[in-house]
């Protein structure tokens, strides 16, 4: 029988022991952790800036296509008209003349302020 009391006295324990530590105290208030504030929050930018962005990038490159690519996504066609805008230039299916047709229109516009 005191073989049965001991076993339920270390079992009802057990969970009183594994409870955690109450939180530390400043005077009578819990302290509280404060996280530091992210930056503020960035509003998306325009095409054209974000265009422009990859003019910093070396002219005549892969990695300068692919910039644009990402802002304009290609949808090659058999047969695209000469570009009109530079959301046109998506629709040529070679590479170089792609990357010529950014380059056309994105060296053409105004600077505009990259915030």
């Amino acid at each position: 029988m005191r073989v049965a009391l001991v076993f339920v006295a270390v079992l009802c324990s057990a969970p009183a022991f594994a409870q955690s530590a109450p939180p530390p105290m400043v005077g009578d208030k819990p302290l509280v952790q404060v996280k530091p504030r992210s930056a503020a929050p960035t509003k998306p930018q325009s095409m054209a800036v974000r265009l422009q962005s990859c003019l910093d990038i070396d002219d005549g490159t892969k990695e300068r296509l692919n910039c644009y690519d990402a802002v304009i996504k290609p949808e090659p066609k058999e047969k695209a008209a000469t570009a009109k805008r530079v959301t046109d230039c998506k629709f040529t299916k070679e590479e170089d003349e792609r990357l010529a047709c950014f380059n056309g229109f994105v060296e053409s516009m105004p600077k505009l302020p990259k915030s």
